[in-house]
């Protein structure tokens, strides 16, 4: 049984519609436009959710594409809401088309997940542990 994680979220607007996921076993959450936009060719949009989350200290909502829309070229960039934010989030979308792209109020933009997320202490050294890959980067390990 998974357990749930208790998210507190406010309405900024009074028609914003509060997430839901898909099916019982989705990792992600749908978040909705509370605003009718377009989106032109090669233009990034700042879509309002009309929502504020409050997540947990130790947690961070991170922010991907919807699949359903980065296969028809509309992609989010950024993406990371951070447990100390209290205000609206708006979801950055590029359209990397040719054509304009259509959000009507109450559309599914993009999917949230929560996780867990360690603090770093960084301790700077001479060496790092060595590894059969070593310092191979792009396509290093094949295709």
């Amino acid at each position: 049984m998974l357990n749930p994680l208790k998210i507190k979220i406010k309405k900024i607007g009074p028609d914003a519609v509060v997430p839901s996921q898909g099916s019982f076993h989705a990792a992600g959450f749908d978040i909705y436009s509370n605003e009718n936009i377009i989106i032109f060719p090669e233009e990034t949009k700042l879509v309002p959710t009309g929502l504020a989350f409050e997540i947990p200290e130790g947690k961070v909502l991170f922010i991907w594409d919807r699949s359903g829309m980065g296969a028809k070229g509309i992609h989010r960039f950024s993406g990371v809401i951070d447990s100390d934010y209290r205000g609206e989030v708006k979801i950055a979308l590029f359209n990397s088309t040719k054509e304009p792209y259509e959000i009507k109020k109450g559309d599914r933009i993009c999917q949230g997940i929560v996780q867990d997320y360690y603090k770093p202490e960084f301790m700077l050294v001479e060496e790092l542990s060595e590894t059969k890959r070593g310092d191979g980067s792009f396509g290093s390990t094949g295709r």
